[in-house]
């Protein structure tokens, strides 16, 4: 009896000795578990670096075409204000819940994930009808105060971001990242110079001072129809969005903030109509798009030319400094040659 217990014991053992070993009975959902981690490509494997970067493209693009456009904000705005819920705080237009609801269901897909009992509870303070200020829900929208993390990984901004911990980072460097403090300054300030009736916003004759003061009427008029303003003039947060797209006109985010300003037909191509009503014909030689009559965001950025055509097309100093290209690159080899001389 006692034999027969010590061998139910060692066979017990065993078993369970081998399992942990890993010599038993496997548990082959292991072979499911996906891969997580791959090997950044190596700098002469060419291949891979294109494949990497074409995968980071479309991940950015599928993540922006889930975010609010001007026309979806526009459109919002104009829903929650025609089912404002009187009496009024003051000047402030407040909703309650009901129509709060009616508004997601109007608002669309993409703004379902703002119609919820969570965000409503969480802009919900002391008001007695059980309201929320319109306003403050549209900031919220806005303004989510929350980043993903594989989003922060995934943007180039993440290299602007870690270059701030160099302690003896040059004050050259300093002004040209976006997020250090001399360049937030610089911003701030121009956004001040600009206004001058120093109501804390900007009208169209105030923003037409911007840079070198030289943005056609043309392309003026369509950033006030295009973008979100308050009362035919633009505020801080709207500034910066602008401010970001002209510095930065080779990244295809920028390209594609500006391109949306010129697209005057709302077709999702610049045809020669759109372009003769900004300027020239002569675009289409520079662009070389894939259909002769059309001009799209993809042969824009695929042009390498973008920066330089959405300057002619805004700027007309832009435009002057390309139509004057062959006279300043004489004076430049004139000049060099003069110092050479010397």
């Amino acid at each position: 009896m006692e034999e027969e217990k010590k061998e139910e014991e060692m066979a017990l053992f065993t078993k369970n000795y081998m399992e942990w070993k890993g010599g038993g009975k496997r548990d082959y959902s292991y072979n499911n578990i996906p891969r997580f981690y791959y090997r950044l490509p190596a700098e002469d494997e060419v291949l891979q670096q294109k494949l990497r970067e074409e995968s980071r493209a479309v991940f950015l693009q599928r993540k922006s075409r889930e975010l609010l456009d001007n026309e979806e904000l526009q459109n919002l705005w104009f829903l929650l204000d025609k089912h404002q819920t009187p009496p009024m705080i003051g000047e402030e237009a407040m909703i309650n819940y009901d129509n709060f609801l009616k508004v997601g269901e109007k608002a669309g897909a993409k703004c379902m994930q703002f119609f919820t009992a969570r965000v409503f509870a969480k802009l919900l303070h002391s008001d007695p009808y059980g309201r929320i200020s319109i306003m403050q829900f549209f900031n919220y929208v806005m303004r989510k105060g929350k980043i993903k993390i594989q989003d922060i990984l995934a943007c180039s901004f993440l290299d602007d971001l870690l270059e701030l911990r160099d302690e003896e980072l040059s004050k050259e460097s300093q002004e040209s990242n976006w997020f250090s403090a001399p360049s937030a300054l610089r911003v701030y300030g121009q956004y001040l110079n600009l206004d001058k009736d120093h109501n804390g916003m900007l009208s169209k004759e105030e923003l037409s001072r911007y840079g070198t003061g030289t943005f056609t009427n043309v392309f003026l008029d369509q950033v006030y129809q295009g973008c979100l303003t308050y009362d035919g003039e633009m505020d801080y947060k709207t500034y910066l969005d602008f401010v970001l797209a002209l510095e930065n006109r080779k990244e295809p985010a920028a390209l594609q903030y500006i391109f949306k300003l010129l697209d005057i037909e709302n077709k999702g191509y610049l045809n020669v109509f759109t372009l003769n009503y900004f300027f020239r014909d002569e675009i289409f030689d520079m662009v070389k798009p894939k259909d002769p009559c059309k001009i799209t965001l993809q042969d824009l950025v695929n042009s390498s030319q973008g920066d330089t055509v959405t300057s002619i097309l805004i700027d007309l100093n832009g435009f002057w400094t390309y139509e004057n290209r062959e006279v300043l690159v004489a004076n430049d080899n004139d000049s060099s040659a003069d110092l050479d001389d010397t």
